[in-house]
């Protein structure tokens, strides 16, 4: 009776350890699949020390692109800059200049899904500097055509959580059709 009871306990746990490797691998999966695709930014909100702030203002501009193979974009403008007087953005004030780096954001690299559903970054390139070269991770959450991006490596410091929307074909501007599915 103890041989049997040793070897359903045995059972038991391997049944339990394949459902769980199981269950990685379908939120790996499903993350993966989903990601794949082109997203419109709907809204950024970035806390540090306690404070929310929209540093791309209340109707910010962009879209992220996942590649199937692993590439990905990723571009946030505040609107509304101001255009440079020059019309030569290698010849901007000061000024132009400081809102035009304030009010942009943009990386490429490659990704990948981790077995926890979060994405890994390899950032080729950015606009800030500092991020050319880096590894990051960001937390992903999807559920249908919505999906939440949380950063907790900023370049403004602190947290952000970017809500994104799957952009449909034919759409000129998602963020601001599709505003209304995210108030």
């Amino acid at each position: 009776m103890a041989a049997i009871s040793k070897v359903f306990l045995a059972l038991a746990g391997l049944i339990v350890a394949v459902a769980s490797i199981d269950a990685q691998e379908m939120k790996e999966k499903t993350v993966t699949e989903q990601i794949v695709g082109a997203w419109a930014v709907i809204s950024v909100v970035n806390e540090s020390e306690g404070k929310k702030v929209e540093p791309f203002g209340a109707k910010p501009k962009g879209t992220f692109i996942f590649t199937a193979d692993g590439n990905f974009s990723t571009n946030i403008i505040r609107p509304g800059r101001t255009q440079f007087a020059s019309n030569n953005r290698m010849i901007g004030t000061p000024d132009e200049n400081k809102e035009a780096v304030q009010g942009n954001i943009s990386t490429f690299g490659t990704y990948a899904v981790s077995s926890d559903g979060s994405i890994n970054l390899e950032v080729i390139g950015s606009n800030f500097p500092n991020w050319d070269g880096a590894k990051q991770k960001s937390l992903v959450e999807i559920k249908g055509d919505e999906m939440t991006w949380t950063s907790p490596t900023a370049s403004t410091g602190g947290n952000t959580v970017i809500v994104l929307q799957r952009a449909k074909s034919g759409w000129r501007y998602p963020q601001q059709s599709m505003r209304r599915f995210c108030e």
